[in-house]
C-alpha cells in the first residue's frame, strides 16, 4: 500500500502566489480568511486525510458495498471515518454560517476537498453530493425548508443526494417519468432512478433526496420537470427523524472502479407514494437542479485531478524503488533513471499540476460571485465561471485517464496486478468522463451554450486576460514560453471563429468540433495558469524568497507542459478546421 501526502506546499504557493487567496480573503465575510487560518486549516487537511482516511483506499476497494433485502452495507474499513470527518468539523468549511456553517471561501475548501478525492475518491463522494444539494436548497428552497434541513447538511448529520436519470432515460431528462401527485401540503411520489451515488447507507440520520419528478398535468419534455425534497425519514414537527419514508434501495450497480461508493437504484412509492415537498415552483425542476449540477461538474473535475495526483505519487515511489536494466555509469540502475520513465512521470507531474491550476482557477472566480457587491464585477467573473465549467469537468477528467493509464505503465507489469493499487486509480477515473454529463454533452456546453450564445464573447474575453500572462512572462525573462502561449491563445481564437463561422452553415459542426474545441481551450487555459506560475517562481528567485528549489521546479514542469503538451493543440486546430464532414461522412449502415 503507497502512502499518500497532500501537496500542501504545492497547493499553499497556488493559493498564495498564483491566485490571490490574499485578495479573496478581503472580500465581505471571508475576513477570516487569514493567512495563519489557511495555512493551519491546509496543514490539519493533509494530517487528517493522508492518516485516517487514505489507508483505506485500497482495502475499501477490494470490500464494496453490498445490499442486503433494502439495507446497504458499506465497506468495513470506513466504519468510523465518516463521523470523524463530522466531528472534526470538514463538512461546514463554506456554509452559512446562518446555518452553523464556517463561511470560508470556495478556493480553500477546494483544497480540503482535493485531499479528502486523493485519499478515498469513492468515499468522499458522499460529502461532495450532500454539498450540492445545500446549494441548491440555499437558492432554490423555503425558508421553512431551508431551517428544517440546511444546519443538518451543512454538518454533515444528514446527507443528500441527486436523483435525476432512470433506466429510460439515461442523459435525456426529457425521458424523465418519475410521477408527483398532490396530496394535501405534499406530494406523493413513484418511479425509479438509476445511478445514485451513495443513494443509501447508514452513516448519517437521515438522507435527503431530491427528486426531479413529473406533476400529473405537466408539460412534455424538460419543461415539465420539478424538483422534490424527499427524505429516507419523514421529519417530525420537533425537527428529529421520524418513520422511514416510502423509497428504499433495491439495487447495487456492480461497477468497474469506485467499489467504496454504493451506486444505488432507489425505487420510490412501492408502498402507496413517498412523501415529497416540492422545491420553488412546478416545472422549473430542471433549472432549480442545474445549480447542484454545475456544482458537481467542477466537484469531478477536481476528482480528476485528485486521482491523478494519487496515481503520480504512486508512480514516482514505485520509480524510485524498482530496479530495472542500466544506465551509463550504473550498471543496476532504478527505472527513475531511464529517460522514459522521466517522460512518462513529467508528462503525470505537468498534467496534474495543470488540471489543478484549471480547477482552482474557477472556484477563485466563484468566490468573487458570491461576495462582490458591483453587479457588473460579480457579472464578469460569473461569465468566468461559466465558460470554465465544462473545461474543468472535462480536461481534468479526460486527462485524468492519460495520467493514471501511465501510472499503470511506469509499474509496468506490476502496474497491471491489482495488488499494486495501480490498476485501482485508471478503474476509479473511468467514471469521471462519464457522470455528471459525458465530456461529449461538455463539449456541446462549451461551443453550444458558452461559445455561440454570446457569439465568442466571454471566449474571448478570456483569452484576452490571458494574454496578460504572456506579457509577464516576457517581463520575467521566460521568452519561449511565453511565445508558445501567446500561439496557443491565437490558435483558440482561430478555432472559436471557425466554429462559429461554420455553425452558422451546419449544425453538424458545433457538434463535430466540440470535442477538439474543449480540449483545445482546456489545455490552453491549463498551460496559462502553469506559465503564471512559473512567472511567480521566477520573480521569487530573483527576490531571493521562498524554497529556489520548488519554484525551480515549477519553472520547469511549466516549461515541459508548453513542450510536450500544448503541441497537441495544432492537431485540435486542424480537427476543429475539417468540420464535420468525415464524421458525418458514413452512412449509418456503413457502421
Amino acid at each position: 500500500m503507497t502512502v499518500y501526502n497532500a501537496p500542501v506546499e504545492e497547493i499553499k504557493f497556488l493559493l498564495n502566489h498564483v491566485l490571490n487567496m490574499e485578495g479573496i480573503a478581503q472580500l465581505p465575510g471571508y475576513e477570516e480568511a487569514t493567512p495563519d487560518m489557511v495555512d493551519a486549516i491546509l496543514e490539519e487537511a493533509a494530517r487528517f486525510y493522508g492518516e485516517v482516511l487514505a489507508p483505506t483506499n485500497q482495502l475499501a476497494d477490494t470490500q464494496g458495498s453490498k445490499l442486503e433485502g433494502d439495507k446497504v452495507f458499506t465497506a468495513p474499513v470506513l466504519d468510523g471515518i465518516y463521523q470523524q470527518i463530522v466531528d472534526a468539523g470538514w463538512p461546514g468549511l463554506t456554509g452559512d454560517v446562518e446555518f452553523g456553517g464556517q463561511g470560508l471561501p470556495a478556493l480553500l475548501s477546494i483544497a480540503v476537498d482535493e485531499m479528502s478525492q486523493s485519499a478515498n475518491m469513492a468515499f468522499s463522494l458522499c460529502p461532495m453530493l450532500t454539498k450540492g444539494v445545500v446549494t441548491a436548497l440555499g437558492l432554490y428552497g423555503s425558508d421553512e425548508q431551508k431551517q428544517t434541513y440546511l444546519s443538518h447538511l451543512i454538518s454533515g448529520a444528514w446527507a443528500g443526494t441527486m436523483n435525476l436519470t432512470e433506466p429510460q432515460a439515461g442523459s435525456d431528462l426529457a425521458a424523465v417519468r418519475t410521477k408527483a401527485v398532490m396530496n394535501g401540503d405534499h406530494y406523493l411520489l413513484s418511479g425509479q432512478k438509476i445511478f445514485i451515488t451513495w443513494g443509501d447507507h447508514e452513516y448519517t440520520d437521515n438522507i435527503i433526496h431530491l427528486v426531479l419528478a413529473r406533476t400529473p398535468d405537466a408539460p412534455e419534455g424538460v419543461k415539465g420537470i420539478s424538483m422534490f425534497i424527499v427524505p429516507k425519514y419523514l421529519i417530525n414537527e420537533d425537527g428529529s427523524c421520524g418513520e422511514r419514508n416510502d423509497v428504499k434501495c433495491v439495487g447495487l450497480e456492480h461497477k468497474l472502479g469506485i467499489h467504496a461508493s454504493p451506486t444505488c437504484a432507489l425505487s420510490f412509492g412501492d408502498n402507496g407514494g413517498a412523501v415529497g415537498y416540492l422545491v420553488g415552483e412546478e416545472n422549473q425542476g430542471l433549472v432549480y437542479m442545474f445549480s447542484m449540477m454545475n456544482e458537481a461538474r467542477l466537484a469531478v473535475g477536481l476528482q480528476g485531478v485528485s486521482v491523478s495526483e494519487r496515481a503520480y505519487q504512486q508512480a514516482v515511489e514505485f520509480a524510485k524503488d524498482r530496479v530495472q536494466g542500466s544506465v551509463p555509469g550504473n550498471k543496476k540502475a532504478t527505472i527513475i533513471h531511464h529517460p522514459d520513465v522521466r517522460r512518462m512521470l513529467m508528462l503525470m507531474r505537468s498534467l496534474t499540476e495543470g488540471a489543478r491550476a484549471l480547477a482552482y482557477l474557477s472556484l477563485a472566480h466563484e468566490d468573487h460571485v458570491h461576495k462582490l457587491e458591483d453587479k457588473n464585477q460579480a457579472a464578469y467573473h460569473q461569465r468566468r465561471v461559466d465558460i470554465l465549467t465544462p473545461l474543468v469537468k472535462g480536461w481534468c477528467t479526460e486527462i485524468s485517464m492519460e495520467v493514471t493509464s501511465l501510472g499503470v505503465q511506469v509499474h509496468g507489469g506490476m502496474g497491471f496486478v491489482e495488488e499494486t493499487g495501480a490498476a485501482q486509480h485508471m478503474r476509479d477515473a473511468r467514471i469521471l468522463p462519464i457522470y455528471e454529463g459525458t465530456n461529449g454533452i461538455q463539449g456541446l456546453d462549451l461551443v453550444g451554450r458558452k461559445l455561440a450564445r454570446d457569439k465568442g464573447k466571454s471566449a474571448m474575453e478570456l483569452l484576452d486576460d490571458l494574454n496578460q500572462i504572456v506579457a509577464d512572462a516576457k517581463s520575467a525573462g521566460l521568452t519561449d514560453i511565453a511565445n508558445s502561449l501567446e500561439v496557443s491563445l491565437a490558435v483558440c481564437k482561430e478555432a472559436a471563429n471557425i466554429v462559429l463561422a461554420g455553425a452558422a452553415e451546419d449544425w453538424t459542426v458545433l457538434s463535430a468540433s466540440a470535442y477538439n474545441m474543449l480540449m483545445l481551450m482546456g489545455t490552453t487555459v491549463a498551460g496559462a495558469v502553469l506559465v503564471k506560475s512559473a512567472v511567480a517562481a521566477t520573480n521569487l528567485n530573483t527576490k531571493g524568497e521562498g524554497n529556489a528549489s520548488f519554484n525551480n521546479n515549477k519553472v520547469v514542469t511549466a516549461q515541459f507542459f508548453v513542450q510536450h503538451v500544448m503541441p497537441r493543440n495544432a492537431g485540435y486546430l486542424e480537427a476543429v478546421k475539417t468540420g464535420s464532414e468525415t464524421v458525418m461522412g458514413l452512412d449509418i449502415e456503413g457502421f
